[in-house]
């Protein structure tokens, strides 16, 4: 067990110094236009692979002790303190409709910054496991499916072609938007109501 946690910490420690020289070299939220290649921290949920990019991350984080915050959405986790700042934190299993999961070794938290309604915010997305960092060039991007896919196509920016497989790009911003969090609320409120009813 010491020896696993060991492999994790140090994959994570090598994963948060290459996101920190992709993001010193990369332009800020750059996109296909440039022509060029762009990096991506890829990570696993339920067994599928997804990535965002390298320019939103900040840091992976071991699991650490996040705290309930009442009322919230079902896929809001609660919050962590990050080195004295408060930080949201959202299981993008549950955000995604997929089946919750007891955690592991590998669950980690991928540190973001995503723009919601024109104001940057961190926030952190716990994730199965975090996977490498990969370069994707404009050529191994494809435009999201219209249909097939496990989560909402709004979700998806591109499907990107590695080798043999192929990864989901996620739209960070479409994912945090205020438009999903309030749909999510007002579903967490009905199924409140409804669970009140029957009760009664």
């Amino acid at each position: 067990m010491f020896v696993t946690l060991t492999n994790t910490w140090q994959k994570q420690s090598k994963l948060n110094m290459e996101i920190d020289d992709m993001r010193n070299k990369a332009e800020p939220h750059e996109t296909t236009q440039n022509k060029e290649a762009i990096q991506y921290l890829t990570f696993k949920l339920d067994g599928e692979s997804f990535a965002t990019e390298i320019s939103r991350v900040k840091e992976v984080l071991e699991l650490t002790q996040v705290t309930p915050v009442p009322r919230s959405p079902e896929f809001m986790q609660g919050v962590i303190n990050l080195r004295g700042n408060v930080v949201p934190v959202v299981d993008l299993r549950l955000q995604f409709g997929m089946p919750s999961a007891e955690p592991t070794v590998d669950t980690c938290i991928i540190i973001i910054e995503v723009n919601i309604e024109g104001t940057s915010t961190v926030l952190g997305a716990l994730a199965d496991s975090v996977q490498e960092v990969i370069e994707l060039k404009p050529e191994q991007l494809e435009p999201a499916p219209s249909f097939g896919t496990r989560i909402d196509n709004d979700f998806i920016q591109h499907m990107g072609k590695l080798d043999d497989r192929f990864i989901m790009v996620l739209n960070m911003n479409k994912v945090f938007s205020l438009e999903q969090i309030n749909k999510a609320e007002k579903s967490s409120t009905k199924n409140n109501n409804t669970a009140s009813t029957e009760a009664a």
